[in-house]
């Protein structure tokens, strides 16, 4: 199996242009980025994709991002889907990646609408991968799993960080069997969180080495999972990012550190790994 890693645009105030002769340069194989919301937009980050053949991961949120608005419905959500999903097929995408629904519905309300979800996912015919996300319909890892046996032909990406805050801890005890999630991880988002945050201040801190071992351990369960499935590709983005998620320092609101050398930081420690993984 081939590892794939994607440069998030998440912060990035540059073009895509621009940011995939970093992302280039850096070692990383493509991006993954918001879609384009204007058709004029698309089409000329389309022909950017195709003329130099770098693979593309959609980013797609139902209703609005990154948080939904609160008073859309589940029907609203997904109208919003089909539409965006022809929007993401312009471009070509390696996989979509949505960020789905919102934590306040009820159980019933998150089966519906991910059964009606995966209809429109099969229908339109690209690599769709639902996300796991705070705020959104599966921020939680029990809920994802109660949604799963009902609805079992969901496909998601892992960003597992979010869990974490959720729980408020390592989900590391034996009770806490995820294989069920694990066996349909398609993509990885990876950003180290833990137990107090979605994002420590640098992933590389000798003060944060269990939660870096815990999510390594974690994408290794889904790298064999995907190896018995007989994928050939891997996808993995690394993710740190902005909005709250970066440490300040109080009073002089200074960063703590650069995210893109955050990033291509957890880029060279995943390839690192991942050959660790599969020379075994």
């Amino acid at each position: 199996m081939r590892l794939e890693i994607f440069r998030t645009l998440w912060g990035y105030r540059g073009s895509w242009q621009q940011a995939l002769d970093e992302a280039l340069g850096a070692g990383f194989d493509g991006i993954e980025a918001r879609i384009p919301e204007t058709a004029a937009q698309r089409a000329i980050n389309a022909r950017l994709l195709r003329e130099q053949n770098v693979p593309y991961i959609a980013t797609l949120f139902t209703s609005t991002p990154v948080l939904p608005r609160q008073s859309d419905s589940p029907q609203v959500h997904l109208e919003d889907l089909r539409i965006k999903l022809d929007w993401a097929a312009e471009l070509g995408p390696r996989l979509v990646n949505v960020l789905p629904g919102n934590d306040r519905w009820a159980l019933s309300e998150q089966v519906d609408f991910f059964g009606r979800a995966a209809e429109l996912a099969l229908a339109c015919g690209l690599h769709v991968c639902f996300e796991i996300h705070r705020g959104r319909s599966l921020y939680s890892p029990w809920v994802t799993l109660d949604v799963i046996r009902q609805v079992p032909e969901l496909r998601f990406t892992s960003d597992i960080s979010h869990w974490l805050v959720t729980c408020e801890r390592l989900l590391d005890d034996p009770a806490d069997d995820l294989s069920a999630f694990i066996e349909r991880v398609d993509h990885i988002q990876a950003r180290i969180g833990y137990d107090q945050g979605p994002q420590v201040p640098h992933p590389g801190a000798p003060e944060y080495a269990e939660v870096l071992a815990f999510h390594q351990r974690h994408w290794e369960s889904i790298w064999s999972s995907q190896e018995k499935r007989g994928l050939q590709t891997t996808t993995l983005t690394p993710e740190f990012g902005p909005d709250g998620y970066l440490h300040h320092l109080p009073f002089t609101d200074v960063p703590v550190a650069d995210l893109w050398q955050l990033n291509q930081w957890m880029a060279r420690c995943e390839r690192q790994h991942f050959h660790r993984f599969t020379s075994r």
